[in-house]
C-alpha cells in the first residue's frame, strides 16, 4: 500500500468525523481532493532525484490523525523558551492541527486585521473563505490534495484594504501528543490593497519521544500595493518531519519578503512557488539552514515572473556538520510577458564535516531579452587560513569554527525586515551553534511564564 493509499482509506472510513468536526467551506473541497488522489503517487527518490527528500518516504509511516478533535493537553510554558530578547507580538497557537487564540487576542488586533481559526472564519467570514481558500494550492500536487482532503482547521490572516499590523503577528505551531501523529495544517494569508503585514511563524516540538509529520499548505494573496514580511523559524525534534508547500500570488506593486530558518529538525522540506502576476513587484526569498547530527533540510523554490518591471532576489545558505545533508533546487522563470525583469539567485554552503553532504541545482528559464538575471551556487569548507589566524590569537578551534559559521549566516539575518527579530535571530543562531548536540532543546531557559489558551 502506498503512503497516499493508507491516508485515503483512513479518510474514507472516517469521512463523517472529518466533516462533523470541520466547516462546510472546508468540507466542500474534500470530494474534489479525493478525486484528484485517484491513481496519484507521491514523488520518490527515483522520480525527483536521490538527493531530494522523498515525499513517499516522508508520508509512509503510519501516523495517527485526530478527526474526532480529541483534546490533547499541551504545556505552553515548555514551548516558549526562545523569547530572548523578547519581542512584542500578537500571538496565536496551533496545537498539532487545532488553532487557539491566547488571552483577548481579538480585542488587541488593529482595525481591519483578522487572525483566527480557519474553521471559525468559514462561519464568521464565509465571503473571504469562498473567494480565497484553495485558489492557489493546486490539487494536481498529490501532497497538496492530501492536505486539502484531511485538513479540518487552520489559520486565517486577513488584512482589509489599508490595514496594518502595528506589531508583528506570531503563529506558534506546537507538536505534543501521546502517540505518533500527522498534523494537516492550513494557513490562508490575504493582504488586500495597500495593506501591510508582519508575521513570525515558529515551529516547536514539546514531546521529543514521539514521531510527528507536519503537512502544511500556505496560500498567500498579496493585493495591489500590499507589503508582506514573513519569517518562519523551525526548532523541532529529531523525530519531527515537516513538509511545507507555500503558494503566493502577487498583484501590481506588491512587496513580498519571506525568510525560512531551520535551526533543528529531523527531516524538513520547504517548497516555495511564487507567481509574480502584477507589474512593479518586488520579491525577496531567503533561507538559512544549520544542519547537525543526521538532519536533512531541503529547500525548493520556483519564482515565476509573468509581468513587467519586477525584481526578485533569492539567497539561501547552509552550514552542515556531522552527517547532516542538505538540498537546494531553485528555479527562475521569466516569460515573454515580463520585460525589464531583474532576477537573482544565490546558494552558498559550508560543509563543516567530512560526513556532511549538499546538493545544489539552480536553474534559469528565460523567454525575454530585456532582463537582468543571474544565479550561482558554491559549496566549500571553512577557511583554513582564517581558522589558523584565529588560533594564533588564542581562540580555541571549536570556538573559531563557531564564529566563522555565525559570520557566514549574517547576511541572511540582515535581510530580515521585521523590527526586533534580527537581534533575536542572532541570539538563536549563536545558541544553536554553541550546542554540541543539535537535538538539545532550549528547556534549560526558565525565563518565560506559562501562557494559557
Amino acid at each position: 500500500m502506498s503512503a497516499l493509499d493508507q491516508y485515503v482509506k483512513l479518510y474514507e472510513a472516517n469521512s463523517g468525523l472529518f466533516d462533523a468536526n470541520s466547516a462546510p467551506a472546508l468540507n466542500a473541497r474534500r470530494p474534489e481532493a479525493l478525486k484528484a488522489l485517484e491513481g496519484a503517487m507521491l514523488p520518490t527518490r527515483r522520480t525527483e532525484g536521490y538527493e531530494r527528500t522523498s515525499l513517499e518516504d516522508l508520508y509512509a509511516p503510519d501516523f495517527g490523525l485526530n478527526p474526532g478533535r480529541v483534546d490533547i493537553p499541551v504545556d505552553l510554558a515548555a514551548t516558549f523558551k526562545c523569547a530572548v530578547p523578547h519581542m512584542s507580538t500578537l500571538l496565536g497557537v496551533t496545537v498539532n492541527d487545532m488553532f487557539h487564540t491566547t488571552g483577548n487576542l481579538d480585542e488587541r488586533l488593529p482595525e481591519g486585521v483578522t487572525f483566527m481559526s480557519l474553521r471559525r472564519a468559514a462561519q464568521d467570514h464565509p465571503e473571504i473563505i469562498e473567494k480565497y481558500y484553495g485558489k492557489l494550492a493546486p490539487l494536481t500536487e498529490p501532497s497538496t490534495a492530501l492536505n486539502t482532503l484531511l485538513a479540518q482547521d487552520g489559520v486565517l490572516i486577513h488584512l482589509a484594504p489599508g490595514a496594518r499590523t502595528q506589531r508583528p503577528l506570531q503563529l506558534v505551531n506546537i507538536f505534543s501528543s501521546p502517540v505518533d501523529l500527522m498534523a494537516p495544517r492550513r494557513v490562508l494569508i490575504v493582504a488586500e490593497e495597500n495593506s501591510s503585514l508582519e508575521l513570525l511563524v515558529c515551529d516547536h516540538t514539546n514531546d521529543a519521544d514521539h514521531s510527528y509529520l507536519a503537512s502544511e499548505v500556505v496560500e498567500i494573496h498579496a493585493g495591489a500595493g500590499s507589503r508582506i514580511n514573513m519569517c518562519t523559524i523551525e526548532e523541532s525534534s529529531a523525530k519531527t518531519s515537516r513538509h511545507s508547500s507555500l503558494y503566493a500570488r502577487q498583484a501590481d506593486g506588491s512587496q513580498l519578503e519571506i525568510t525560512g530558518v531551520t535551526l533543528t529538525c529531523g527531516t524538513t522540506r520547504n517548497d516555495y512557488t511564487i507567481d509574480i502576476e502584477g507589474h512593479h513587484c518586488t520579491t525577496r526569498l531567503s533561507g538559512m539552514a544549520i544542519g547537525g547530527g543526521k538532519m536533512h533540510i531541503d529547500n525548493n523554490t520556483s519564482v515565476n515572473h509573468r509581468a513587467a518591471h519586477c525584481k526578485s532576489d533569492q539567497l539561501f545558505k547552509y552550514t552542515l556538520d556531522d552527517e547532516s545533508t542538505g538540498s537546494f533546487e531553485g528555479s527562475i522563470l521569466v516569460t515573454g510577458e515580463a520585460p525589464f525583469t531583474e532576477a537573482y539567485q544565490s546558494n552558498r554552503n559550508i560543509l563543516a564535516a567530512e560526513g556532511a553532504r549538499m546538493h545544489s541545482k539552480p536553474r534559469l528559464e528565460i523567454y525575454n531579452d530585456e532582463v537582468k538575471c543571474s544565479h550561482g551556487a558554491t559549496t566549500g569548507q571553512l577557511d583554513s587560513k582564517a581558522l589558523f589566524y584565529m588560533q594564533t590569537r588564542g581562540i580555541p578551534m571549536a570556538e573559531a569554527r563557531t564564529l566563522l559559521m555565525q559570520a557566514f549566516m549574517s547576511d541572511v539575518i540582515d535581510r530580515v525586515g521585521i523590527e526586533g527579530l534580527r537581534e533575536r535571530l542572532r541570539h538563536l543562531v549563536e545558541r544553536r551553534f554553541a550546542r554540541k548536540d543539535p537535538s538539545e532543546s532550549c528547556g534549560d531557559c526558565a525565563s518565560v511564564s506559562p501562557l494559557t489558551l
